[in-house]
């Protein structure tokens, strides 16, 4: 019984989010038209271009693998009671803590690379623990403390980039080739297109995350401790230890994120004027994937697929590219809205009780 009821439960939250999908992409149809552009032609050259032809999806894989990353660092920071929305921050320093392992230290080939993808983790990790640490400890909001450390982070970056990684200059040197997570032989898979070995670092993130908190005994602390604080600590459990490592591994997601993206990607570390965004994207991703692994993985694809097919769009239908900007916030909207939530409670729950009168009889 209580299985039935599980998988109806998880039927509905997907439903919400595939109906909050259609009515996002609707959104965007309706401004086109407005605008005097055909939805069709648009939404055909969107998905064609990010996946029909093999470099355009190494390239659309490539703009997915950092937002599953940072999908999973909010998601495990929602799952156990908390909203680490300085993600960005830690992407940022995940970049920097790559780029200074991979231009300072001479390591052999692909032993380089791991040791510049943990320094990322790690330095994500770490930046994470301090509003970990303030909330355990202090009580400090973790939400006002990782706000101020994302710009903290920024500037940081700026100033390490021009003053110590480079004379003057606006961008560092380019990695070596012994630090780069590239891949000839994924590259021409992919029509020489710019994947590389991270995507393969944020599945197996998303399996760790799964394992950690459902399968472990740390990973029901962790959810139990968001979930109840008092009744946690009254059954022994340490509520402020867990909620620095609840944040520090959310941050070790986004610090893996910045290192990937920098040592597969970019090559090179450069002046920011402003956020990626990467960072902030990884919340509606996890809000769109219900702060589940396999939801995350699913509405990251979504999401990178619009952002670089919506790119594309603009030369072969003509749109401009913040209507997928739009059609980004209106999903979101109606996923926290809970828009189409009573349609799709009132069908499973009647689904819910032809099952539980099946049973009776």
């Amino acid at each position: 019984m209580q299985q039935i009821l599980s998988r109806v439960n998880k039927t509905s939250t997907f439903a919400t989010s595939l109906i909050s999908i259609v009515l996002g992409m609707l959104v965007g149809a309706i401004m086109m038209m407005a605008a005097g552009y055909d939805p069709v032609l648009a939404y055909r050259a969107l998905f064609a271009s990010a996946l029909l032809q093999p470099y355009d999806l190494g390239e659309s894989i490539r703009t997915i693998t950092p937002l599953i990353l940072t999908g999973l660092a909010v998601a495990l920071a929602f799952r156990t009671g908390l909203f680490n929305i300085g993600v960005e921050g830690q992407f940022i320093v995940g970049q920097l803590a790559a780029v200074i392992v991979g231009l300072k230290l001479g390591l052999p080939p692909v032993l380089h690379a791991v040791v510049a993808v943990i320094a990322g983790g790690l330095a994500g990790a770490l930046w994470a623990a301090v509003p970990g640490l303030l909330k355990a400890t202090r009580g400090v909001h973790e939400v006002i403390i990782s706000i101020m450390m994302n710009f903290i982070a920024l500037n940081l970056s700026n100033v390490m980039i021009r003053k110590w990684l480079t004379e003057g200059s606006d961008s560092t040197p380019k990695i070596p080739d012994s630090a780069s997570l590239r891949v000839d032989f994924l590259s021409q898979l992919f029509g020489g297109s710019r994947i590389h070995l991270g995507i393969f670092l944020a599945l197996a993130m998303a399996l760790f995350m799964f394992y950690l908190l459902w399968k472990t005994k740390l990973g029901y602390e962790l959810r139990a401790v968001g979930h109840n604080p008092l009744a946690s600590e009254y059954a022994g459990m340490s509520v402020k230890r867990n909620i620095i490592l609840s944040m520090m591994i959310s941050g070790l997601f986004a610090g893996f994120a910045g290192a990937s993206e920098l040592l597969g990607t970019a090559g090179y570390h450069s002046i920011q004027a402003a956020f990626t965004g990467v960072g902030f994207d990884g919340i509606a991703v996890a809000l769109l994937g219900a702060n589940t692994p396999l939801g995350v993985i699913l509405s990251s694809v979504l999401f990178g697929v619009l952002t670089y097919g919506g790119g594309n769009m603009q030369f072969e239908a003509g749109v401009p590219f913040e209507v997928i900007r739009v059609v980004f916030a209106a999903i979101i909207l109606f996923v926290a809205a809970n828009i189409s939530g009573p349609l799709v409670d009132l069908f499973f729950r009647r689904r819910r009780g032809r099952h539980l009168a099946r049973n009776l009889d």
